[in-house]
């Protein structure tokens, strides 16, 4: 059960009990209507988190990096379906309006990648930086984590992917097109509707889809490789725009497309269900009952190869479609990798000062 809190501007309708916690919260109407009452603004609160680690390293098969590193916890853009919303529940926090409202930045952000790239042994690979949440989410025009972290990346030539759908990332073009040039950095931009009314019910603090189609333009005009993802997929919600999406990523600019069919992992199922009765009663159940069909009749099953696209006939047709509209506007070509070669450790001597002894 979840404490129904509506509010203008977020994406949870409620703020359900994380799952490790040993009391639940659930709304009571006593007679008095009071239980559809709008509850009092809920403002977005930012904590200071001193973190152990910086880089995260992962051996799921299905994933095309191997370690990520993510400057905040939470995420204010808050999009329904977003993956990463179970992890506040490590905090004792609810996965519904608390990860969208209660963030945490991780202050030794800058000093644990310096220590962690200089470590001996360490082999450099590509970081994804913000996979978990957005790395350009509101709070980063403040607090430049973001920036600060790709400063060092830049400084010591290791490749970095980024993924957002945040228009703030134009800001750090400077530091991403010189990278880009030296085969180091691409970009990736989700785009989910090109629907406004939808895009703002479902993501409600992203960038409007019009903003990131400006966003793939500026970057790939920039010579930065732009990928965009179509993702998640929701049949009976949006799978109708995979074509369009996918025209009008080509049209603005990117090299190639992927996309995700949505999943709803713990906490989630219940969060998105719940939306789909508040924003979108008339088809909550067709959606919801394909999904599910799509997954071997659960809400959710995490089968490596399989949790991002689902089996069966929907999720066939699904596949047949992307890849027919990429192919026939050339955006499912190889994606050259991102150079490793040039990495210089931190501390380590440069190549023109070596070159003295």
């Amino acid at each position: 059960m979840a404490e129904r809190f509506e509010q203008r501007g977020r994406g949870a309708v409620s703020n359900q009990t994380g799952r490790y916690e040993r009391e639940t919260r659930a709304a009571f109407d006593d007679g008095w209507d009071t239980i559809e009452n709008g509850a009092e603004r809920l403002d977005t609160q930012v904590f200071d988190e001193v973190a152990r680690t910086i880089i995260t390293f992962n051996k799921s098969p299905d994933i095309s990096f191997d370690r990520t590193v993510n400057p905040y916890r939470g995420c204010e853009h808050g999009c329904i379906y977003c993956f990463a919303r179970p992890t506040h529940a490590w905090s004792g926090l609810s996965a519904g309006l608390d990860f969208e409202s209660k963030l945490f930045r991780k202050t030794n952000a800058t000093e644990l990648l310096v220590r962690e790239l200089s470590r001996p042994g360490y082999v450099v690979r590509p970081i994804a930086l913000g996979m978990n949440t957005d790395a350009y989410q509101p709070i980063e025009r403040e607090q430049r984590l973001t920036r600060q972290l790709l400063e060092i990346l830049s400084a010591h030539n290791h490749p970095v992917s980024l993924l957002t759908k945040s228009a703030l990332i134009q800001r750090d073009i400077d530091i991403l097109a010189p990278m880009a040039a030296m085969g180091l950095t691409r970009v990736g931009v989700s785009i989910t509707t090109l629907d406004r009314k939808l895009a703002r019910k479902m993501e409600p603090r992203a960038a409007t889809p019009e903003r990131r189609l400006e966003t793939v333009r500026a970057l790939s005009e920039a010579g930065i490789p732009v990928m965009v993802m179509t993702a998640p997929i929701i049949p009976g919600l949006n799978d109708h725009e995979i074509e369009a999406l996918i025209q009008a990523a080509a049209e603005n600019g990117a090299r190639g497309v992927g996309y995700v069919v949505l999943r709803l992992p713990f906490e989630i199922k219940d969060l998105f269900h719940e939306w789909l009765v508040q924003h979108a009663p008339d088809r909550a159940a067709r959606v919801i009952n394909t999904l599910r069909e799509m997954r071997g009749g659960q809400d959710y099953d995490a089968k490596w190869f399989e949790r991002g696209t689902g089996k069966g006939p929907v999720a066939d047709l699904i596949r047949a479609r992307f890849i027919r509209a990429a192919t026939r506007l050339n955006l499912n070509l190889p994606r050259e990798p991102l150079r490793t070669d040039l990495f210089r450790p931190p501390g380590a001597p440069s190549a023109q000062l070596s070159l003295n002894f």
